[in-house]
């Protein structure tokens, strides 16, 4: 099975920026650990074609690790902005300061990328298999659709995880793990889809539990899914009325959004009353309501109402500041709604004035 795989892999692999082909591989070029590492870190929850543009401007901007580590951590926030997810940037910020301050080199062993901040099982695998050619195991969700079909797993996700991360482990070749790897993920996306797979023209459809005896998208089992709590506040997004800059501020380094800048806002909480309203404005002004914006995260969704306002210079609030130009700052998605809704077209133009 993994003979016809790896064939198959060598004939229809996707052309990804940070990937070294098989033609490429067989030459010896060798994939960049730094680019593995890079796109693996940008690719946790998001997808490739998202991904693809943000990788290319990093790379251009910072293009090796050792440029990263020198690099400052607000830079590389702003850099980021849009991606979501962004605790992944400033780990990624910490990794490249730990390599650059022990040589200037990535581990070759997935026991030793463990050991590099932001870095766990799955990343360690894949940056061991894809960049140094080591027999790990690199399961990601799309290799969980695809064994947990070959094998027909009833186990839900995510309990089913060790079964599926054990049988990677046996079926994997050694002498082309990373490939091997990289075929898995690339007939997960492109064949092996979680609706409407094409299992007639899949290379491995002999061998698949799931299109013998059952239904291909019935797997991977997962467990009804838990309606996600609701959070409400408002943000307060004042102009000034020189020249239209508005006012932000940055968020605490830790936690939700960490580092990230945003409009003056009211603290999340799951009550239908609390810090909303204008009342709740973080300081006096002549505030208009907006509308609402609605924002999904992983664990919660949110609703912010909108308010706006024009002040003046001299009311600005300490450890604030003014952007004339929202492209250049660190504004996460949700931010993004929250100025949009206040001054439509602002997050389109980048400058406000």
């Amino acid at each position: 099975m993994s003979e016809r795989l790896l064939d198959w892999y060598d004939r229809h692999h996707r052309e990804l920026p940070w990937r070294v082909s098989p033609s490429q591989r067989a030459k010896g070029v060798a994939p960049d650990p730094y680019h593995v590492w890079l796109s693996e870190i940008m690719l946790q929850q998001t997808t490739v074609e998202a991904v693809k543009p943000y990788f290319q401007r990093f790379k251009e901007r910072w293009p090796s690790v050792t440029d990263l580590a020198a690099s400052d951590v607000d830079d590389v926030m702003k850099a980021w902005a849009g991606l979501g997810y962004y605790s992944r940037a400033r780990n990624l910020k910490a990794c490249a300061n730990h390599i650059a301050a022990n040589g200037g080199a990535f581990p070759e062993t997935e026991a030793g990328l463990l050991q590099l901040p932001g870095v766990g099982p799955y990343t360690a695998a894949a940056i061991a298999a894809i960049a140094f050619n080591q027999p790990a195991a690199v399961v990601d969700g799309n290799v969980e659709r695809v064994v947990s079909r070959l094998y027909a797993i009833d186990t839900p996700l995510p309990a089913a995880k060790v079964e599926i991360r054990q049988i990677v482990s046996e079926i994997l070749p050694v002498d082309r793990p990373g490939d091997f790897a990289q075929a898995m993920m690339d007939l997960g996306a492109t064949i092996c889809s979680p609706k409407r797979p094409s299992c007639m023209v899949c290379p491995v459809n002999s061998n698949c539990a799931a299109l013998a005896n059952d239904d291909p998208e019935r797997f991977p089992v997962k467990p009804p899914k838990m309606e996600k709590p609701l959070r409400r506040g408002a943000a307060f997004v004042a102009v000034r009325p020189a020249d239209g800059a508005v006012l932000l501020r940055k968020r605490p380094d830790r936690g939700l959004l960490g580092g990230m800048a945003e409009p003056p806002t009211t603290s999340w909480n799951s009550r239908t009353d609390g810090e909303t309203g204008v009342d709740a404005a973080p300081f006096v002004a002549n505030w208009e309501f907006c509308g609402r914006i609605s924002h999904v995260f992983t664990h919660f969704a949110l609703e912010l109402e909108v308010f706006s306002a024009q002040i003046e210079p001299e009311m600005l609030p300490d450890h604030y500041f003014w952007s004339s130009d929202v492209l250049s700052e660190a504004l996460p998605t949700v931010m993004k709604k929250v100025i949009e809704s206040a001054l439509p077209g602002a997050t389109k133009r980048g400058r406000f004035a």
